[in-house]
Parts: C-alpha cells; structure tokens; sequence
C-alpha cells in the first residue's frame, strides 16, 4: 500500500471534481482509508478542514471563470451548490475582497489558493515508542467539560475540571479504577474538528473502569478497541504536542492504522508536571486499514 500516492490520487479526484459533487465514498475508495481518517488526516497537515479546503479551492476557481469566461453569477452559484446568488457573492467577497460583479472587471485583483498534494519530507528521524493494545470496552468516569481546542501551551479551561479532584474525590474515583490506564486520565471525545484549533470538545477527567459507576459523576462509554499507545517523555505540555504532530505526521501514513472517532486518552504520570523528564502515554482508538 502506497498511502503517499493513494491520498495524493483522492486529492486529484477532489481537484477534477470541483465544480461537480464530490462523493466521500470516492475519496475513502481512492485513499484507501476511512473518510473520517482521510478528513482528520488533511485537517491536521494542511491546517484547515477538508470542507473547507475545498471551498476556498472553489471560489478561487470561480474566481478565473468570472475573469476569462462570459458567466452569469447566479448559474455560476448554482454550479458551486450555493443556495443563492446572495449565498455565493458574500462567501466570494469574504475571500477575494471584491464581488462577483467587481472581478469581472479587468485588472480586479483575486486572490488564489493553490491545489494541494501529499509530500514526504525527512526530518528528525526521532523514535517513537509505541505498542498496540486490544482492549474490551470500559467506562470512563469522572467529571465532564465542553471546551476549546488549543495546540500550543497549557489550556486553562481544564482548570475547572482538575480543581475538582480534591484529595477525597480522587481517592473514591481510584476505587472504581480497575482497568488499564490506571490512574487518572484525560480524556477526549466528541470532536467538532480534531485537527483545527477553536473548534469545540468534550474533555473528560476521570478513570477507565469496567463498571458504570455514577455517584453523580458524567460517565462516557468506550467501545471495544485497538489502541495505539504512545509514550512520552520530555517537558509538559510541549513533548506532548510535539508526539501528536509526530503521529500525525509520521507515524500514521507509514503504520496500515487509521483514527477509528473514538475517544483519545492521555495518562500523566503525576499531577506534578515540573520534571523535565514527565512521562505521560497517548492512547488513540486505530483500526488496521484492509486488515
């Protein structure tokens, strides 16, 4: 399996089929991957969502029809799927700048975002350490936030959730940990959009348990599961990041594994993060692609 070229080949399908429905069945066909693996994937490399990638790539496309050919607006915004003409002229101008009548115009300046491809690029060649683990479904349990996504630094909205766990708390919620990753997790879920910061999470602290304990506490089920466990360790929270733009970037197209949407675990050695050495281990739901 050639993952470089089979998601540059999904990237040629979107590009010939801009102006045309672009089917998600294709794209998963032609990548050789999961829709949602393929979306997750391209969000996280290219820095935008997919959807939206391919809008930007439609209205600059719209964009050079307007200036070489004799089209009207609205069959144009027809064309591109947009409700109305109304609909299609603000997200051009939002874009360009300028209208759909102004570009056009001669000489009217446009603005232009070039098609993508896949490119393998040798960096570091840093290790990894990791190890696949098969797991039955669990419970986490623990207390539940909907936050924002931040890459970089230390995300203060956890705050509330961690000042919940005072010493009695976390004693009771250790007594219902009975599964691996023992220990107090971090637990992500319900993604609007893994891959783009801002976008919004269900952001869990808690324990893996078999059982669904409540005693008040927000419960999440986990289905059954491969997991790709990844260890850590270096300065909180930069080697924590710095490993997920590694899976992201290195691990995932050469390992046969795809994202599965399930919820992604992180383990901390100690609440104490000062230690230039901290350890910590990402868990992140994956299944085997044709396998």
């Amino acid at each position: 399996m050639n993952t470089l070229a089979q998601w540059n080949d999904a990237m040629a399908y979107i590009e010939k089929n801009l102006m045309f429905d672009i089917e998600p069945s294709q794209i998963s066909r032609i990548s050789g991957c999961s829709e949602y693996h393929f979306r997750r994937m391209f969000s996280f490399l290219a820095g935008m969502p997919l959807g939206e990638y391919i809008r930007r790539r439609r209205l600059s496309v719209a964009g050079l029809i307007l200036q070489k050919e004799s089209v009207k607006v609205i069959d144009l915004a027809l064309q591109l799927g947009y409700e109305s003409p109304e609909a299609f002229s603000k997200a051009f101008q939002v874009m360009h700048g300028v209208t759909p009548s102004q570009a056009k115009k001669a000489n009217t300046e446009l603005k232009v975002l070039p098609p993508m491809t896949f490119q393998l690029t040798i960096k570091g060649g840093l290790e990894m350490n990791y190890r696949v683990v098969e797991k039955d479904g669990f419970y986490i349990v623990g207390f539940k936030k909907r936050i924002t996504m931040q890459f970089k630094g230390i995300n203060t909205q956890m705050d509330s959730l961690v000042q919940k766990l005072t010493p009695q708390v976390i004693d009771e919620l250790k007594g219902f940990c009975d599964v691996e990753p023992k220990g107090i997790l971090s637990v992500s879920a319900n993604f609007d959009e893994r891959t783009t910061e801002g976008s919004q999470l269900d952001q869990y602290v808690g324990v893996a348990t078999s059982r669904a304990a409540s005693n008040g506490y927000d419960i999440l089920h986990v289905a059954a599961s491969t997991w790709a466990v990844f260890k850590v360790v270096g300065t909180f929270p930069d080697a924590i990041q710095d490993t997920w733009s590694q899976i992201y970037a290195e691990w995932f197209p050469a390992s046969g594994y795809e994202l599965t949407g399930g919820p992604e675990l992180l383990w901390n050695e100690t609440p104490d993060t000062s230690s230039p050495d901290y350890k910590s281990e990402i868990w992140i739901p994956v299944h085997k692609i044709n396998g």
